[in-house]
């Protein structure tokens, strides 16, 4: 960091707003409460979810082309071999030691507890009642806390556009949802790799397969737990570190982390300041001043006007 550069009043005023919103959530919420802004226990079973079967893709793109063109994105085509401002979803090819190629959909996974939603001081990313994590534009500061915070590392930046910069990832075709559809990619997956419904039941879809084909696929399911648990799923025939997913992600919804160490804030600031103004003290006296001479004579304790 360059600690000789100077802090710009639009840089200040998103610094200062982030602080405020998190002192203010902090301070708003009731005893025994988190900042998670997740999925209540009893509603985690019917969210919408995706089960992905790495299995059975065979890399034909339908999936990002159909999210393209739901989205209105035009990316270029370098831009389509990764996850970026132009492209929400990316199949990431990978050639393994047998000579079997396998690909991985890349997209936003969704997290029941997200730790983005949790993240955002006023709320821009923020958990829908039906589960999608969705966006509003308009509320952005463009602090990118929830770059920081996603644990799949998906928001995306537009950082080409100079004035009117905002935070793009995939919204899980919220919109379409909300019409009775299903998610453009699930539409047009013609091999029966992403399958669209409830949450609940993809996880016992997803069992039933491990536990029919034990020999074929990994006995794991990615998502069930990882993060606190998300609404995309995947199951495989490879192990999981051979197609770079991240295998030490905790299991813990990480929004409980931030609570953590939100909910202990107002103590925090209260004893830096009587550490902040006992140093203070000591440091004047070192120096030759007694804070007590400073006082003005008829607020000293004792004194008589």
């Amino acid at each position: 960091m360059n600690h000789g550069a100077k802090l710009s009043r639009r840089d200040f005023l998103r610094l200062s707003a982030g602080m405020v919103g998190a002192a203010a959530l902090t301070s708003s919420l009731p005893a025994g409460a988190h900042a998670s802004g997740g999925v209540v226990e009893a509603d985690r079973a019917a969210v919408p979810a995706m089960l992905i079967d790495l299995s059975r893709c065979v890399g034909c793109g339908n999936c990002q082309r159909a999210c393209n063109e739901a989205n209105q994105l035009t990316p270029t085509t370098e831009q389509m071999q990764s996850l970026n401002a132009q492209s929400y979803t990316f199949l990431e090819q990978h050639s393994l030691a047998d000579g079997k190629t396998r690909w991985v959909k890349r997209q936003c996974m969704h997290c029941l507890d997200a730790a983005c939603a949790s993240a955002c001081p006023v709320k821009a990313l923020y958990k829908t009642p039906e589960g999608p994590i969705a966006y509003r534009a308009d509320r952005c500061l463009g602090c990118r806390y929830c770059m920081v915070s996603c644990p799949f590392d998906v928001p995306r930046f537009e950082w080409e556009k100079g004035l009117t910069p905002e935070i793009r990832k995939c919204m899980f075709c919220y919109e379409r949802q909300k019409n009775g559809e299903q998610p453009a990619c699930a539409a047009n997956c013609p091999s029966g790799a992403l399958q669209f419904g409830k949450r609940d039941e993809l996880l016992q879809q997803a069992h039933a397969r491990i536990d029919a084909e034990p020999q074929r696929y990994v006995n794991h399911v990615f998502g069930e737990q990882e993060a606190g648990g998300t609404a995309k799923l995947y199951i495989s025939d490879v192990p999981f570190d051979q197609l770079g997913f991240r295998t030490d992600v905790t299991t813990r919804a990480l929004p409980a982390y931030t609570w953590d160490i939100m909910s202990k804030l107002p103590a925090v600031v209260g004893s830096l300041a009587v550490v902040l103004t006992g140093a203070s003290i000591v440091t004047r006296r070192r120096n030759g001043h007694d804070p007590d001479h400073d006082v003005p004579p008829w607020e000293r304790e004792g004194t008589e006007e």
